[in-house]
């Protein structure tokens, strides 16, 4: 099954590119950009196997690697601030709006509101 368009999972897409700033603004910026973004850790097996869900479902995800970006530390924390847990990934935006880390998105696709939440984005079509 080959789901990328570039790397191995999707869409990678360089984060130091960006001003420097708020970890969570930056977040929140970087996760409205595309229909579906993924903030994980690329040693992570559940940030693997995240990816793979999507891309089982033919969904193409943006990813950002925040164990290779130079300011993924900060990422990190603001991501446990946002979500109240730790780990703080995977993270899951759709549409721009965060879905939440690997149960939530489970328990979404469980009970059937993970395919429209991702029509709704264009993220698929079928």
């Amino acid at each position: 099954m080959h789901c990328q368009t570039t790397g191995s999972w999707g869409s990678y897409m360089p984060t130091s590119r960006t001003n420097v700033g708020d970890p969570l603004e930056r977040i929140e910026r970087l996760a409205s950009e595309n229909a579906v973004v993924i903030f994980s850790i690329s040693s992570c097996c559940m940030c693997h196997a995240i990816k793979r869900l999507f891309c089982g479902m033919g969904v193409n995800p943006t990813v950002y690697e925040l164990d290779e970006d130079p300011r993924g530390k900060d990422m990190e924390k603001a991501l446990i601030r946002l979500l109240g847990t730790s780990p703080p990934v995977p993270v899951v935006f759709i549409g721009g709006k965060l879905v939440g880390a690997m149960d939530r998105v489970m328990a979404s696709h469980i009970n059937g509101t993970l395919v429209p939440l991702l029509k709704q984005a264009g993220a698929l079509w079928l």
